[in-house]
C-alpha cells in the first residue's frame, strides 16, 4: 500500500495493511546479529549445542525478530509526500513463539490509531509476526511511526 502525505495517512486509521511475503531466519542472519549486538548466547550461535537444548536446535534473539519489523513494515506501507518520517518508539512487545533458524516469518500489521501532532501525525501500529508452522505467534508488537510535512 501507498500512503501520499498526511491526509491519506489519517485515513489509515482502522486499516488493515495485509501481510507481507515469508523471509527465512537464517543461521547466517543470526550469526551477524549476534556480532552486531555482542550476544553470542549457545542457544542463537552454536547449532551443535542448541541441538541438545530447550529448543532443539537454535533459535533467533528476539531482538533480532523485533528489529526485522522495520523492513517488513516498509513492505506493508510506503509513506509518500512527508519531509521525515521516524521510528517513535514501541508501547508493548511479547515474544510468545521462538523462531527456529531456517524458520520463515512475515509480518501483519494494522493502523490503530492516526493522530496528529505538532507538524505532522502520529501512527499506532498492531504488528504481528507470524512463525510459518506455528500456532502462536512469535512476536506482537504496538509500534509508534511518526511522520512529518
Amino acid at each position: 500500500m501507498i500512503a501520499t502525505g498526511l491526509d491519506e495517512l489519517r485515513n489509515l486509521s482502522g486499516a488493515d495493511l495485509g501481510a507481507t511475503d515469508w523471509i527465512p531466519v537464517t543461521q547466517e542472519r543470526v550469526n551477524l546479529f549476534a556480532d552486531a549486538t555482542d550476544d553470542h548466547q549457545w542457544i542463537h550461535t552454536d547449532p551443535q549445542r542448541a541441538a541438545d537444548g530447550p529448543f532443539g536446535g537454535p533459535i533467533a534473539h528476539g531482538y533480532l525478530t523485533l528489529s526485522l519489523l522495520i523492513p517488513l513494515f516498509n513492505r506493508l506501507l510506503e509513506v509518500r509526500g512527508v519531509a521525515m518520517s521516524i521510528n517513535y518508539g514501541l508501547e508493548k512487545v511479547r515474544f510468545p513463539s521462538p523462531v527456529k533458524v531456517g524458520a520463515k516469518i512475515r509480518l501483519l500489521g494494522r493502523v490503530e490509531s492516526v493522530e496528529d501532532v505538532k507538524g505532522g501525525v502520529q501512527m499506532a501500529l498492531a504488528f504481528t509476526v507470524e512463525c510459518d508452522g506455528s500456532a502462536k505467534p512469535a512476536c506482537v508488537a504496538q509500534a509508534l511511526y511518526r511522520h512529518y510535512a
